[in-house]
C-alpha cells in the first residue's frame, strides 16, 4: 500500500468503533512470533498525566543510552507520532510496510477462522508498535495505555514495572460510573509480582489499586504516601519542585509547563528508581535531567508570546482544573479562549472551570465525528457574562482571537487534543517539537 491506500485502510477499521478485549491482539501477535516480548517495558495507565509521564520516562531512559521506544496515542497532526524511538516517529514509508504486512496478515487469519472479526482500529495500531519496535531492535519500550487498562490492547504485554497516573471521571460510557469502577478498570495492567507506581493519593480509587496490588503480591510503591515528600514552590515564572525518596532529596524544574507537572515527574523518578532494581542501574542526575528536558506537544504548549499562545488537550474536569491553575498564575490579561470538546465529556463542568478565566471566548469544532457542534455547547453553557462568538471553522477561530488580542494579552487553546491537533495542522509554525521553550514557565 502507498501512504494514501494506508490512510483509507486505516479510515475504513475506524468504523468499528470501541472493543475491548485482548483475544484478537493476542491472536495476531502469536502469528507474528511475538514481537513484544523481544524487549522489556514499562505499561503507563491513568485517566491524566500518563503521556507526559511516557514522555519523561522516555527521555530519561535515552539519555542513559538505552535505545527506546515510545508508542503513544493520539497523535496530534500526523499518525507517525505516535510511534517514535529515541524522539523520532517513524518514517510513512515503515509505517506503510509494517501496516502492509498486518493487513495481510489478518485477512489471512479472517479467512482461516483464525480471526473472527478483523481488529479494530487501536488494536491494530498497537500490534503495528510491537512489531516496529521488534524489527528496530530496542532496548526498551514504553506504552501509554490507549483506554482504561484491564481490557486495553496494550495489556498483552508483561511489563517490568506498571504505572497508574491518576484517575478520575472520563470515558464513563466504557469504563464504569464511579471512581472505584474506573480504578479497577486501571488496575488491570497490574500483574503478578510485577512493581506498581501509584500516582494517586489516599482515597477510593487509590485503595482499590494498592488492594489489587496486595492481591496479586505486586510490590507497590505510592509516589506519596510519604508525608511531606513532595514540595512546590511557585516562582514568578513558574515552579521548583523537590522530592523526598529513600533519604535523597530530587530538586527538578520540569521542561513541560504546570503544577501538575511537578508531580507527573515524581511519578517518572519513582519509575525510573523501579526500573534501576530490574534491568540497570539509572543515574540521579541523568534521572533529573530527563525531567527537565522532556517535550510532550499539546500541553501547555506555548507557541507563540506576542501575544502568549498556549495550546492544551484538557477534556475532562481534571484536566481543565490544571489549565485553570496554570492560567491564573501566569497567562497574562486580556485572555481569550478558543474551545472545541467532544460532545460525549462533560461540558458543563469543563466549561464551569475554564470560561471564568477570560474575556473572550470563541466556540469553534473539528473534523471529528464525536466533535460537539459550536452552537451545542453555547447553549449547554451560559458565556457567563463573557462575550462569546461561535466559528465553527478551526483556523478562522484562532485568527479572531489572535486580532483581537493585544501583543500584551494571551490566546488559550483548548478542549481537545483532537482541537490541538487540528490547529497545529493550519499553523505549521506551531507544530515544532520544542517550543515550549519560547517562554519558560518551569511547572
Amino acid at each position: 500500500m502507498n501512504y494514501g491506500q494506508c490512510q483509507e485502510y486505516l479510515r475504513g477499521i475506524q468504523t468499528s468503533g470501541v472493543k475491548f478485549g485482548l483475544d484478537n491482539v493476542r491472536t495476531v501477535l502469536s502469528a507474528l512470533g511475538f514481537p513484544h516480548k523481544k524487549y522489556p517495558s514499562v505499561l503507563v495507565a491513568g485517566t491524566n498525566g500518563k503521556g507526559s509521564v511516557c514522555a519523561m520516562l522516555a527521555t530519561i531512559l535515552s539519555l542513559h543510552g538505552l535505545r527506546v521506544g515510545l508508542y503513544t496515542s493520539p497523535h496530534l497532526v500526523r499518525i507517525e507520532e505516535r510511534f517514535k524511538i529515541e524522539e523520532e516517529p517513524i518514517s510513512s514509508r515503515r509505517f506503510c510496510r509494517l501496516l502492509s504486512l498486518l493487513r495481510g496478515k489478518v485477512e489471512e487469519l479472517v479467512e482461516t477462522g483464525g480471526l473472527s472479526s478483523s481488529p479494530t482500529h487501536f488494536e491494530i495500531l498497537t500490534v503495528l508498535a510491537f512489531l516496529y519496535f521488534e524489527t528496530q531492535h530496542v532496548d526498551m519500550a514504553v506504552l501509554e495505555v490507549g483506554m482504561g487498562g484491564r481490557l486495553d490492547a496494550t495489556n498483552v504485554v508483561s511489563p517490568l514495572v506498571s504505572v497508574i497516573t491518576t484517575v478520575s471521571m472520563d470515558h464513563q460510557e466504557f469504563l464504569g460510573r464511579t471512581l472505584g469502577r474506573i480504578a479497577f478498570e486501571k488496575a488491570g495492567i497490574i500483574k503478578p509480582g510485577v512493581p506498581v507506581v501509584c500516582g494517586l493519593s489516599e482515597g477510593r480509587a487509590y485503595e482499590v489499586i494498592k488492594k489489587r496490588a496486595e492481591e496479586l503480591a505486586a510490590p507497590f510503591s505510592g509516589v506519596f504516601d510519604a508525608p511531606a515528600a513532595f514540595y512546590q514552590q511557585r516562582t514568578r515564572t513558574g515552579y521548583r519542585f523537590s522530592y523526598r525518596r529513600n533519604g535523597k532529596i530530587y530538586r527538578y524544574t520540569p521542561a513541560l509547563a504546570g503544577e501538575h507537572q511537578g508531580r507527573n515527574a515524581a511519578v517518572a523518578i519513582v519509575t525510573a528508581l523501579e526500573i534501576s532494581k530490574r534491568l540497570r542501574k539509572l543515574d540521579k542526575e541523568k534521572i533529573l535531567r530527563g525531567v527537565s528536558e522532556a517535550r510532550w506537544p499539546g500541553r501547555l504548549e506555548i507557541v507563540s508570546r506576542r501575544p502568549v499562545v498556549v495550546l492544551d488537550g484538557a477534556h475532562n474536569e481534571e484536566g481543565a482544573r490544571a489549565v485553570r491553575a496554570y492560567a491564573r498564575n501566569f497567562l497574562p490579561r486580556p485572555r481569550a479562549l478558543v474551545f472545541g470538546i467532544m460532545k460525549d465529556k462533560e461540558i458543563l463542568k469543563v466549561a464551569g472551570l475554564l470560561f471564568p478565566l477570560v474575556e473572550t471566548i470563541f466556540l469553534t469544532s473539528f473534523p471529528y465525528k464525536r466533535a460537539a457542534a459550536p452552537r451545542r455547547i453555547r447553549e449547554l453553557v451560559a458565556s457567563m457574562g463573557r462575550k462569546t462568538f461561535v466559528e465553527p471553522d478551526t483556523k478562522k477561530a484562532v485568527l479572531k482571537a489572535l486580532a483581537l488580542s493585544p501583543d500584551r494579552g494571551s490566546v488559550l487553546v483548548t478542549g481537545s487534543l483532537f482541537l490541538v491537533g487540528e490547529v497545529k495542522k493550519h499553523f505549521p509554525q506551531w507544530s515544532r517539537e520544542g517550543d515550549t521553550a519560547l517562554i519558560h514557565s518551569g511547572g
